[in-house]
């Protein structure tokens, strides 16, 4: 049975099943499922009666009950790579703010860097009739972008400003922010300048900016050494493990741009470890200006992004598209700032 909480609210018993529902509207489970997931197969009158038992047990929150003659609720999925990694904080809040604004819900899943975890992530928040989609990736599976293509929503991609998106991007380009580090580092006179990221394997951010990287140094005409391009897993401890390799293998090294702030971070660390004098021996540059890189010894020399901004355009862009306002997929490109500070 259902009841009432303070507000009013009702809510279902614990337990609530499909077949309670379809008892109390008298109609077959097969009906209920129907009149839930494919409401376009039962009549007008079928899918009030269902909707009206749905709301007396409770077996569907009120929100998503509500919205069932639109097959869409009022909430928001978001995929991010990682909730662990505090980069995505920003952006969330600025999702988050927009929409609240306008009484829409946020949902929030992490795919683990994996495509195939955002496909099962999406299939997902589809089933469960979201608004809309905002999705740190720019690349995903066959699978998932088939399902967003016949789902009809809205979607905005923010991890990288893709040329082909699925429908809207807000982001900034890493390919060009990379390139841009890697000839700000040559303009300060480093000769001998490497390169450092995350796996760049179902990582279009990590592939774009080592791209951006070689780009740089052939624009310079500079040969691209592969011994000064490195490929790391996240943490402390792999930016630490970087720098000494690089001097072993390229003992020439200047300078190391770090496609990673944690990653740039243990190299600083290390590089007092072992007596490695930061800039004077060598330079270290990074990868987002998170609030550490200005506090360490010596501040880090890094790319600032407007993350808190890419969140906030991407919550409004979804939602001009769902409540009408626009029609149309947008491209934005937010930019980037160098930020000199003392490690270079």
């Amino acid at each position: 049975m259902a009841r009432s909480d303070a507000n009013g609210s009702r809510r279902g018993a614990p337990g609530t099943r499909m077949r309670d529902v379809a008892r109390k509207a008298g109609v077959s489970v097969m009906t209920v499922s129907r009149a839930l997931n494919d409401p376009e197969r039962v009549s007008e009158k079928m899918r009030r009666r269902v909707q009206s038992a749905v709301e007396e047990t409770g077996y569907v929150h009120n929100r998503l009950a509500r919205s069932l003659s639109s097959q869409r609720s009022d909430v928001v999925g978001l995929i991010v790579p990682s909730l662990r990694n505090s980069l995505f904080a920003e952006t969330i809040q600025g999702i988050s703010d927009v929409l609240a604004e306008e009484d829409f819900q946020l949902m929030i899943a992490d795919s683990g860097h994996s495509l195939a975890d955002e496909d099962e992530l999406v299939g997902a928040f589809l089933a469960q009739r979201v608004a809309g989609l905002v999705l740190h990736n720019t690349s995903h599976t066959r699978h998932a972008a088939e399902m967003i293509r016949k789902a009809k929503i809205p979607v905005v991609e923010n991890g990288n400003l893709t040329d082909k998106p699925l429908d809207s991007v807000v982001s900034y380009s890493n390919f060009e922010a990379s390139r841009a580090m890697t000839t700000h580092l040559a303009r300060l006179g480093y000769k001998t300048i490497g390169f450092v990221s995350l796996s760049v394997e179902d990582n279009e951010r990590a592939s774009e900016r080592r791209r951006g990287y070689v780009a740089a140094m052939e624009a310079l005409g500079r040969s691209v050494d592969p011994r000064l391009i490195l490929e790391q897993s996240s943490g402390l401890a792999a930016g630490a493990d970087a720098v000494v390799q690089l001097v072993g293998s390229v003992p020439e090294v200047d300078a190391v741009f770090f496609a990673g702030d944690v990653l740039a971070i243990g190299a600083v660390f290390e590089c007092h470890r072992r007596g490695w004098s930061v800039p004077k021996r060598i330079g270290i540059a990074s990868f987002d200006d998170v609030d550490l890189l200005r506090h360490v010894d010596p501040s880090v020399t890094t790319i600032r992004l407007p993350r808190y901004e890419i969140g906030r355009r991407s919550a409004e862009c979804l939602l001009d598209r769902i409540s009408g306002r626009s029609d149309k997929s947008i491209s934005v490109n937010l930019g980037f700032d160098i930020v000199q500070r003392e490690s270079t």
